[in-house]
């Protein structure tokens, strides 16, 4: 499996640094890694069709592989997969950059054409989509009667509760969280990643690993925005609540109103911006 992280050698410029000269040094640095994962999906056999290219941080790539199958509404449960498992490519046998995944006996291959529409990139989940009505998943859980509540002040705490357990962060300055938490504020799961989408599919993932799904009564907390996808990829789990640290888009609101959902935005210090379901955050 490869390296969540990696070293580059980098010239540091200060220019606060004093006399001329004295504040161009150069040393190594430390960067998260980015690297493809390829998905294969199909039926116990000699070869599954590849299905989806994202670019990911190495790390979880089972949970992560599962996650984006659940959430793209491919498989239903994680008993929908007889077996997943890290394989060697073709061209790169040492990499470890494909995920095998063997549906159970009975569950539908995805369509042929499916593939076109699933290469995504760290920036961006849905980029290779045609349509917002092709990226449109149905949840299999309604949220909209979960009796979640959770007092402003203990989701005030959140933030910093996730940012403690943001090792690779703390490394590189440069990955995603999203973290599962209970409606108690216990930080239940933790994954980092270059992609924010691919950061909540690997808690997805887990979870339905664990078979937790679905994940009703729990918070979703992502670093960055809300997205219409982080919208969707949380509904697909049951969650009722996600949080983000910054600003939600339009699509975003208006998918969580529609699916009974509470959307927090700006969750910063003593902040924050109550969307959608407004129920669910007490005083």
């Amino acid at each position: 499996m490869g390296r969540a992280t990696d070293r580059r050698a980098v010239l540091r410029v200060d220019l606060d640094a004093g006399e001329v000269g004295r504040g161009r040094v150069r040393r190594p640095d430390t960067l998260a890694v980015e690297e493809p994962l390829e998905i294969r999906v199909g039926a116990a056999g000699p070869s599954r069709r590849p299905l989806a290219v994202t670019m990911r941080t190495p790390g979880a790539d089972l949970d992560l592989a599962i996650g984006f199958l659940l959430t793209e509404g491919l498989i239903r449960s994680v008993d929908d997969v007889a077996t997943a498992q890290l394989c060697a490519g073709a061209d790169t046998p040492n990499t470890y950059n494909v995920v095998d995944v063997v549906l159970a006996p009975g569950v539908p291959e995805p369509a042929a054409e499916a593939s076109r529409h699933f290469h995504t990139t760290s920036a961006c989940g849905v980029c290779g989509k045609e349509s917002i009505e092709a990226v449109r998943t149905r949840s299999l859980f309604t949220v909209t009667d979960d009796p979640l509540a959770v007092p402003a002040e203990l989701l005030a705490e959140l933030p910093q509760r996730l940012r403690a357990g943001q090792r690779g962060f703390d490394r590189t300055g440069g990955l995603h969280a999203a973290g599962l938490f209970t409606a108690a504020g216990e930080l239940v799961v933790l994954r980092e990643d270059v992609g924010r989408h691919n950061a909540v599919d690997k808690v997805v993932g887990w979870a339905a690993r664990e078979h937790r799904l679905p994940l009703a009564g729990h918070i979703l907390l992502v670093s960055g925005r809300a997205s219409f996808e982080l919208t969707q990829k949380a509904w697909m789990a049951g969650m009722p609540l996600l949080a983000a640290v910054s600003a939600p888009s339009t699509l975003a609101v208006d998918l969580a109103d529609e699916a009974g959902m509470t959307l927090v935005g700006f969750l910063r210090g003593r902040t924050m911006n109550v969307y959608t379901g407004p129920h669910r955050v007490t005083s």
